[in-house]
């Protein structure tokens, strides 16, 4: 690294400012929807024929799975999405490709939204966006969809990046 060379490139800055823009939307929606919403004592609260609101509360990973029993299991869970949060902030410094850095500040802004805020605060997470009449079996929030859509973007980057271009 050059002395002139910035710490964060442009596309790490992109994946910060995705990051926040998810923590608030995320910390926001549920606010409302926990507070002046009061969607725990009026759900489930039918919105469109496929899609309803639904008050759910996920001690698990993701869809439920890995489900963390008592403080230990808590606990756990917060430190490893603290320390996957921190990986992907060092990583993303250097992103080279706007569309990585997009992805990688969509999962840490789930991750810090879900998996530490969520936790700390009530030792599970809150899920409320119900598409079960589509056949998806799980009710899920706005930073598990940013997560969704930010690893299917690293993939899809990692594609594209792997592409080489056809030679004559």
């Amino acid at each position: 690294m050059t002395a002139r060379e910035p710490l964060v490139n442009g596309n790490g800055w992109l994946a910060y400012a995705l990051a926040a823009t998810v923590v608030v939307l995320d910390q926001s929606v549920k606010a409302w929807l926990l507070g002046a919403f009061d969607l725990i004592d009026r759900s489930p609260i039918q919105v469109l024929p496929v899609f309803r609101l639904t008050s759910v509360w996920n001690p698990g990973v993701a869809f439920g799975l890995l489900r963390a029993h008592g403080d230990l299991g808590r606990w756990l869970l917060v430190g490893f999405a603290i320390c996957v949060v921190i990986a992907l902030a060092l990583w993303v410094r250097r992103a080279e490709r706007p569309l990585n850095g997009a992805a990688i500040g969509l999962i840490m802004g789930g991750a810090i939204g879900n998996n530490v805020i969520d936790r700390v605060r009530w030792g599970r997470v809150f899920d409320y966006l119900d598409f079960g009449a589509l056949h998806f079996p799980w009710v899920f929030n706005v930073a598990d969809a940013s997560i969704s859509v930010g690893v299917a973007l690293l993939v899809l980057d990692s594609l594209v990046a792997g592409r080489k271009p056809a030679t004559a």
